[in-house]
């Protein structure tokens, strides 16, 4: 080779179309491992005169670590290491088609090529990625419609609410907008497994199971400067949010602008957004999971302890939680180390809640070893079994005297609904019998004592709990509380507390409700009401209460997660007490989407977003926020003029589509009376 540099043709387009990584935008060449490539470069004299390829990634590669190789032409692609077949070759270029192992470490690599005993000249660089596509790869998905969906598709659907009223909204994970796989290239060399040894860690980036874990760490800010802050305040002063999101491009491109600052601020489904959009660009198929219900065991005794003081007031004691939901990551890969039937989706989970190994990371855990119990596996799968199978004991905590008293415990309240977007579709798909066993069936309840077992609890209580006996007592009464009337902001909240006397004599029941602004989490942030009432119910009656809780009443109070938890600690004369409580999720007021005439690839179409003040006063600071890959690049703001009571407004932009499908955009409105209001657009763009 002359000692002038060679100029290389990446053939970018071809590559790309081959490697399905066409939707990358970037001037570098990005390839699925396991998989041929074609790269034609000048400056050979005679190709066969022994051309010597070198690929290497990492600080310090060698072939040790699997991070260097050497390889010159063969005839054919090797099954073990790297290799280079010869395409064709004229007197001053030549064509080569370069082959990598399908379990080769992921990455940036550099490309250089040697000729007889002259020094190697750089060809280049090109990014290596996992190819869901290929048979021989760990994460190999055989099913086509599935890769499309969790490797390539850029819009999600999140779920949240509650298990009673599931509500949805669009995201935009953004993997191959400008500059996110630069950035998730950075994220692998910001952790702290790479900062204590940066030739081990890169050597293991072959592995699925190691950067998923690795990844769970670092999109959280907590231990490394991850991505993500999280806060679960209810007050965000001096970052955003968490709910005003729609998209994680905007996230991880400020988390670089800052000096790899972490952003504020995150809740769980920020987190899971943010991992599915790095591991989708890395090629690990990938998607969000929503538990209804969701335990945070903190003790790790696979039960729930909650505390009520006697007026019904939740008490924040001990580390225990259940939230309304929670979001998580489920992404597909063998495991090797457990065996085949542990293979498939696998739990990663990157919003803040145990350490594991020191470090605020959690996962990969083997969805199958979570439904069948084996919590003795490899990762974290005690914490995602609690998750979903935790056993909940309500109890009455007297603060003066110290004493507890168990009023009820429930082994079907944790875990419902678990919820994923469809492959192809805007629908939700349950998956909650990939997770557990048909709840209260004898099978679940052995599996629950198996975990049980395995963890070295027995089927020992906690000592201070009151003995098997005493928990079967019966109430003397139930209670329920039931809807009235549409769930909204904006208007006033009806609700039926049902009491029910169980027994053939009469009952006197003192009753302590309050209502509380909660976060999703359950967490209480404001006092909205309370009251009590004394009733008498005879033999078997059911009487129902009316409770009405004015907008004005709870507008000032209520959080942007816009749940309620409403209490009624019954005090049976003579009997046990009864705890009654809902969680309530208000839905937000509708906007609505028009996309004026057809949508086609690189042509102006326009796009109106309409929105009508429900309430009785004006709106003020109204903002639109409207974001969609390929059919806008970066996130529009739109301010709008306050709106009176019963206004509408229309704001009409345009947009310009850059690539032909179906296409979404994702739209969120805030005001200073609603916040964050979401919704999100099918948009199908023709040639």
């Amino acid at each position: 080779i002359a000692a002038t540099q060679p100029s290389t043709n990446w053939h970018l387009k071809e590559n790309a179309r081959e490697h399905h990584t066409s939707k990358f935008s970037s001037d570098e060449l990005v390839v699925r491992r396991g998989q041929a490539f074609t790269i034609t470069f000048n400056g050979a004299e005679r190709p066969e005169q022994n051309l010597i390829f070198i690929a290497e990634t990492g600080p310090k590669p060698s072939k040790a670590t699997k991070t260097q190789a050497t390889f010159d032409i063969s005839s054919s692609v090797s099954k073990e290491g790297w290799s280079a077949v010869l395409k064709s070759s004229s007197s001053s270029s030549v064509s080569i088609s370069i082959s990598s192992p399908q379990n080769a470490v992921i990455g940036r690599y550099r490309l250089s090529v040697q000729s007889g005993s002259s020094s190697p000249a750089s060809l280049g660089t090109f990014v290596l990625l996992f190819n869901p596509w290929s048979s021989g790869d760990d994460v190999f998905m055989p099913n086509k419609a599935e890769c499309e969906e969790y490797v390539l598709e850029e819009f999600g659907i999140i779920f949240a609410g509650n298990k009673n009223h599931i509500s949805s909204f669009g995201w935009n994970f953004g993997q191959f907008q400008e500059d996110i796989l630069n950035i998730c290239l950075s994220i692998m060399d910001r952790s702290l497994y790479y900062r204590q040894d940066p030739v081990t860690d890169v050597s293991h980036r072959h592995d699925p199971r190691y950067l998923g874990r690795v990844l769970s760490a670092m999109v959280n800010g907590n231990d490394d400067q991850g991505v993500v802050l999280g806060n679960w305040s209810g007050k965000y002063e001096g970052g955003k949010n968490p709910s005003s999101w729609t998209g994680s491009g905007e996230i991880l491109q400020s988390w670089k602008k800052s000096g790899f600052k972490p952003v504020k601020y995150g809740q769980c489904w920020v987190f899971a957004a943010v991992l599915t959009t790095v591991l989708r660009c890395l090629g690990i198929p990938t998607r969000t999971i929503t538990n209804f219900s969701s335990a945070h065991d903190a003790d790790g005794n696979l039960r729930v302890d909650e505390f009520y003081d006697a007026e019904g007031n939740h008490l924040e004691r001990g580390a225990d939680s259940v939230w309304n939901f929670h979001v998580w990551n489920e992404s597909w890969f063998t495991r090797n180390d457990l065996g085949p039937s542990y293979s498939g989706w696998q739990v990663l989970d990157a919003t803040p809640q145990e350490q594991s190994g020191g470090i605020y990371q959690c996962g990969p855990a083997s969805r199958h070893a979570v439904k069948e119990g084996e919590v003795d596996l490899d990762y974290d799968v005690p914490f995602v079994f609690a998750e979903v199978n935790a056993d909940c004991m309500y109890w009455n905590y007297d603060s003066a005297t110290g004493n507890k008293t168990l009023i009820f415990s429930k082994s079907t309240e944790i875990g419902d609904s678990i919820s994923t977007k469809a492959v192809g579709r805007d629908d939700r798909v349950d998956v909650t019998r990939d997770y557990k066993y048909e709840e209260g069936s004898a099978k679940e309840r052995d599996v629950f004592k198996k975990a049980r077992k395995k963890l070295g609890l027995g089927d020992k209580f906690d000592p201070t709990a009151p003995k098997e006996e005493e928990i079967v007592q019966k109430p003397d009464i139930s209670g329920k509380f039931k809807v009235a009337s549409s769930l909204e902001v904006g208007k006033d909240l009806n609700l039926l507390l049902v009491l029910e006397n169980l027994q053939s004599d009469a009952k006197t029941v003192k009753v302590n409700m309050t209502a509380w602004s909660t976060l999703y989490t359950r967490r209480r942030v404001n006092e909205i009401w309370k009251d009590s009432i004394s009733v008498t119910l005879a033999p078997k009656e059911e009487k129902q209460f009316p409770i009405k809780i004015k907008y004005p009443e709870y507008q000032q109070q209520l959080t942007t997660d816009k749940t309620i938890q409403v209490t009624a600690l019954c005090h049976v004369k003579d009997g046990i007490q009864v705890l009654v409580q809902r969680n309530i999720a208000l839905d937000n007021p509708g906007i609505d989407i028009q996309v004026h005439g057809e949508a086609k690839v690189n042509k102006e179409v326009v796009v109106e977003v309409a929105f009508t003040n429900p309430i009785e006063v004006e709106v003020r600071d109204c903002v639109l926020q409207v974001q969609g890959s390929d059919l806008l690049r970066g996130v529009l703001q739109l301010r709008i003029p306050p709106l009176k009571a019963s206004e509408k407004s229309s704001t009409k932009f345009k947009i310009i589509p850059s690539e032909a499908g179906p296409k979404h955009l994702v739209v969120n409105f805030s005001c200073d009376k609603f916040a964050d209001i979401k919704t999100f657009k099918m948009v199908n763009v023709i040639n």
